[in-house]
């Protein structure tokens, strides 16, 4: 019978083939830097005949190839100017000394002074060696007494050799750095799908929750004196429930819709039920989905903190449609000592409002008034855009700072 390997899954493969992309480069740069200097070699075994010259050359080869690894090194760009004076200078030395010894055939090594110059330099500097490079080689071979096909050849291919270690060389760089960013770029992803069930969770099951727990001691209050009302309680609380266990459902789909209209209704079904004055004014037109389900979270996390947090007598929700923005306020008394400070880093509540608000390009404001009543007020663009600073656009500012680190 024939053995069957399974097939290994595309994604499995993809994944595999991205963690050995850094590897690949790298193995590419160093494939690229060994075949010049082999080539060398080559031209030291084939024109040098005197053994101990041929080992002097072999010691300058590999001498050659770690300087060049250190100025491929990304790190080196951030090297004090001496040390990098002093790394090319050394350099310098092992590419022009040679040519009293080994001549012509020492003329490859250019190549790495030429793209070493190109990678740790500042541009002006950078490619002013480097031309100067290639046209040295071109000089020498001049100097030299060989044909003139053979001076531009020298020239032409020490700057092409120049520019191939430089790309190699910065491609390597380049293919680490994206890995890196996409790795970050998954991480924050993550982090930010996590962010987003949590707050979606709080925003959602703490106000559903306060009702229900609200409602269950209207009941048991209610079920001596009137069974019959507090059955049409029980129906409610069975209502809130059901629309909790959907709520749940959405989060953990990602999808999400809210009404502020719907929510406004609720609202006042549960300050009846908790026996609170409520004046209620709506008065908005249809308004985009976003914008709706904003704000309709904003009056379900102030209803919620209401409950929560205060001895309500009376309380005030006004919707109203502005011009080109909505405002919705929520306004109550017997407010609690130390409620409603806004964190927008605190991570739930208050502080999980006003970043979606800001994120809508609206503004958010809660407190004490003068008066002992708390306010909560939002204001929202109708036409809201997305703010950069939300955290939902994190991994664009990865790919900025990706860009800025590639131009480095």
């Amino acid at each position: 019978m024939r053995d069957s390997q399974p097939a290994q899954p595309p994604q499995r493969l993809a994944d595999a083939a991205e963690v050995l992309a850094p590897r690949l480069a790298k193995v590419i740069l160093y494939a690229v830097l060994a075949s010049y200097l082999v080539i060398t070699l080559i031209n030291i075994f084939n024109e040098i005949k005197n053994i101990a010259v041929v080992i002097l050359g072999m010691v300058g080869v590999l001498c050659m190839f770690m300087f060049q690894l250190l100025h491929s090194n990304p790190r080196m760009r951030q090297a004090t100017g001496r040390l990098k004076a002093l790394t090319l200078g050394v350099q310098a030395l092992l590419t022009f000394l040679p040519f009293l010894v080994f001549h012509g055939v020492w003329g490859s090594m250019g190549t790495f002074f030429g793209g070493s110059c190109l990678l740790i330099l500042p541009a002006r500097w950078g490619w002013t060696l480097y031309g100067l490079t290639g046209l040295s080689m071109s000089v020498y071979t001049a100097y030299s007494g060989m044909p003139l096909i053979q001076v531009v050849y020298m020239g032409q291919s020490t700057l092409l050799g120049g520019l191939v270690v430089y790309g190699i060389s910065r491609l390597a760089e380049y293919v680490s750095v994206l890995h890196e960013t996409r790795g970050e770029l998954a991480r924050m992803a993550v982090s930010n799908e996590r962010l987003r069930f949590a707050r979606d969770l709080h925003d959602l099951l703490g106000y559903s929750l306060s009702a229900i727990s609200l409602k269950s001691e209207l009941i048991r209050r209610l079920l001596p004196a009137s069974p019959d009302r507090a059955r049409e309680e029980v129906s409610e609380v069975l209502d809130i429930s059901r629309q909790a266990l959907a709520d749940v459902r959405l989060v953990a789909s990602g999808y999400r819709d809210m009404s502020l209209v719907q929510e406004c209704a609720s609202a006042r079904e549960v300050l009846r039920a908790a026996e609170v004055d409520a004046a209620l004014t709506v008065s908005v037109g249809e308004l985009p989905p976003a914008v709706d389900t904003v704000l309709a979270t904003v009056l379900r996390e102030g209803m919620t903190n209401l409950l929560r947090h205060s001895r309500v007598r009376s309380c005030t929700i006004e919707a109203v449609q502005e011009g080109d923005s909505v405002r919705l306020s929520v306004v109550n008394d017997g407010v609690e000592p130390g409620v409603g400070t806004v964190d927008p880093h605190g991570g739930s509540g208050l502080g999980n409002l006003t970043l979606r608000v800001r994120a809508m390009g609206g503004t958010l404001s809660a407190g004490l008034r003068t008066d002992g009543r708390f306010h909560l007020v939002a204001t929202v663009p109708v036409e809201a855009a997305p703010d950069s600073s939300g955290s939902e656009l994190q991994p664009l500012k990865a790919l900025r700072k990706l860009s800025r680190r590639v131009a480095a």
